[in-house]
């Protein structure tokens, strides 16, 4: 009998057809559940649960006068489910007469023109502003979207048309009426093409800039499992989120106390600066280059905002001098309003193939409001022309500066793996991994004495960083407020890199070469194949750094630490792999490892790499073609470009010596795309078909 959609109760004995392999399947599966289930001690009856946990299965005794079958008795654990039948959601409509609206209730705002002389009074101003936005712009029910959008009054009215005349030739069965029902059939069809291809062009013109929302709109209209877009409502709940993130931190800070517990934070004395170069204060700004700052911002609202950030950027001229006000007067202060330090997460599945059940795969993106972000590019600003002008940052650390990206810091580490195998040495590469958990005391130290920010600048990031809340919110259901950083803040990679600035040192005194791009390091070192011992430096230099993260309140993750041989295959390199110990852990070397988006081989030849990429562009070029009927050509090449030519282009310096075989690979990628694009068929020439795209081939 049938208990659910997904638990069914199978009484064995009417099983007749079921061959032997696949029964012999069924009860190797479910024999948690076997047990006589007769009168006569015969196992008749299974239960079979598909997406549903069952446990507490119980198997009462027969009774002669129902049945001469056991009652089979279980737990259920279903997961809450979100009703789908409301059609109406909580949310603003922004239509062409919105901002009109807006602007004819704003009331006189010049009594927030002052800059503000105590903290008390700029969040009073800054709570003033929120709640008047607010207030004109409330929330209200607004209908959700339908599933099929192009559906319109149009193709709506063209289907009865199409209906009725059915009706009509389906009741006379004339030979007149069906030809006008096939042509009105036909009518309707190419109207309801060309309203989804119109529907779907302006879709992705207006996200061209977005390229998740490209990745998940096409997974959702290919229906593959590529969308990172999952209900995550039914298997957890917003305090299960917030509970696990929290305790991922406190676990990390718990572990490096553990495992180092009567160390104390060490503030190292040397100044990397002297004294008479110091930042005492953040500069005001005026209202062109906050102007500027809003309009180059991406409109991405959360619910913290009291507006539309697509709104704002509509009304700036009318709201522009309140917000350049607390703006101001929050870098003149050295204060942070509390409604800027308030995140809201939103879960986010690491990858599309990983369990939604375990929260271990998802990781916490956190949106900050609006303005909250538009003062940290403000502050970012000013703190990145002060480093730079004083050539403070790290020399080898590319991340997040200008001119400097993932691919100039592999440039330069192939660059000097491949001289080194020229010269007949072995390489030694190894991708460290770390987690932080640093505190702020630290950090403020870092600023104060390496960087040199003391006076008013000092007081904001002190603001800044403490007294910060988050919370999750799943769908319509928030958890509670509790302490945290966001991760995904404006400043956090830029912190993190000052936090990291003693890191260099402890790697130059051990003369192991080094690169970093944000909390990725690679470390390498070079030896000729009879004086492999060079490499005990590096295995002190992981001893140190260990001890280095842990009294600043990092930690280095051993277990997933890559190592990779690089160099000639002789006998030296193999007794390399048996004697490698780091952090006092024998470590085996890979055949391959993942550097910054990049796989390296022990050769590197980049064979595993263009592999992957063939691989990868292939599958989204199947999924590309499904859609190509009802895309446009621009369309169609802006997805090309967006999903392959990205991946093509992705650190192309690093192919300039690849095998003209590994190239032709890359080519026939090209060549396939630019075959799905124009239509043009299997064997036709490719060349012409190229050069009417202005498509440079792949070695050029």
């Amino acid at each position: 009998m049938s208990l659910h959609p997904k638990i069914t109760v199978i009484n064995m004995s009417h099983v007749q057809k079921v061959k032997g392999e696949v029964l012999l399947q069924f009860i190797t599966m479910f024999s948690v559940f076997l047990r006589p289930t007769h009168c006569r001690n015969h196992t008749l009856d299974l239960i079979l649960s598909h997406g549903i946990d069952v446990d507490g299965v119980e198997i009462m005794q027969p009774s002669d006068d129902i049945s001469d079958h056991c009652l089979v008795l279980c737990k259920l654990h279903i997961a809450k489910t979100v009703n789908s039948t409301s059609c109406y959601k909580y949310g603003r409509t922004i239509t062409s007469t919105t901002k009109d609206c807006f602007v004819s209730n704003l009331p006189d705002v010049s009594q927030f023109l002052s800059i503000s002389k105590t903290s008390e009074q700029l969040l009073d101003v800054t709570e003033t502003m929120d709640s008047l936005f607010s207030s004109i712009l409330c929330l209200r029910k607004v209908k959700e979207k339908i599933l099929t959008p192009w559906y319109n009054e149009h193709t709506r009215t063209l289907k009865r048309a199409a209906r009725k005349m059915e009706r009509s030739w389906r009741k006379t069965k004339l030979e007149v009426l069906r030809i006008a029902w096939r042509e009105s059939n036909l009518s309707y069809r190419k109207a309801l093409k060309t309203a989804r291809s119109d529907y779907f062009s302006s879709l992705l013109e207006e996200n061209k800039h977005n390229p998740r929302y490209l990745f998940n709109t096409v997974a959702k209209l290919t229906k593959n499992k590529a969308s990172t877009s999952v209900d995550i409502s039914q298997h957890h709940s917003s305090n299960d989120f917030m509970n696990y993130f929290t305790s991922k931190v406190d676990t990390i800070r718990d572990k490096i106390v553990t495992m180092q517990p009567s160390a104390t934070v060490s503030h190292q004395t040397v100044h990397y600066r002297s004294p008479e170069e110091q930042f005492h204060s953040f500069s005001t700004i005026g209202e062109e280059e906050l102007y500027k700052l809003v309009k180059s911002s991406k409109p991405t609202t959360c619910m913290l905002d009291p507006i539309p950030s697509k709104l704002l950027k509509e009304v700036l001229p009318e709201v522009i001098n309140p917000l350049l006000t607390i703006i101001n007067s929050s870098v003149s202060l050295g204060y942070v309003p509390k409604t800027f330090k308030l995140a809201v997460i939103k879960p986010l599945i690491k990858k599309p193939q990983l369990d939604p059940k375990e929260l271990v795969n998802y990781r916490p993106i956190s949106n900050l409001p609006f303005l909250s972000k538009i003062l940290e590019k403000v502050v970012s600003s000013q703190l990145h022309s002060f480093l730079e002008k004083n050539c403070i940052c790290e020399d080898f650390q590319s991340g997040f500066r200008p001119y400097h990206i993932t691919e100039t810091a592999l440039l330069r580490v192939t660059n000097d793996l491949l001289l080194s195998s020229d010269r007949g040495c072995i390489s030694l590469l190894v991708l460290l991994d770390l987690s932080a958990a640093f505190v702020h005391n630290i950090f403020l130290h870092r600023l104060e004495h390496f960087v040199g920010i003391n006076g008013s600048a000092l007081t904001w990031f002190k603001s800044y960083l403490y007294d910060r809340h988050q919370f999750v919110a799943v769908n319509e259901e928030v958890s509670q407020v509790q302490y945290g950083v966001p991760q995904g803040s404006v400043l956090r990679p830029l912190l993190f890199t000052l936090y990291m600035l003693p890191f260099g040192n402890n790697l130059r005194k051990h003369g192991v070469s080094f690169h970093g791009y944000a909390d990725d390091t690679q470390l390498y070192i070079l030896s000729w194949p009879g004086e492999t011992y060079q490499f005990e430096k590096l295995t002190e230099c992981i001893v140190d750094i260990k001890n280095w993260m842990t009294s600043n309140f990092l930690l280095l993750k051993s277990e997933k630490t890559e190592v990779l041989i690089i160099g000639p295959k002789s006998s030296a390199c193999n007794n390399l792999e048996h004697c490698l110990r780091l952090d006092g852990c024998s470590v085996n070397s890979s055949s391959s490892v993942r550097n910054l988006g990049v796989l390296f081989d022990s050769n590197l030849s980049l064979e595993s790499h263009i592999s992957s990429i063939c691989k990868t562009a292939f599958f989204h070029l199947k999924n590309i073609s499904t859609l190509r009927p009802m895309l446009s050509m621009s369309n169609a090449e802006m997805l090309i470009h967006a999903f392959m030519t990205s991946r093509l282009d992705y650190c192309n310096a690093l192919l300039g010596g690849c095998s003209a075989r590994l190239v032709n690979k890359l080519q026939l990628v090209q060549n396939a795309a630019a075959r799905v694009l124009t239509r043009t068929r299997k064997y036709d020439h490719i060349s012409p078909v190229l050069s009417t795209l202005h498509w440079l081939p792949i070695k050029h």
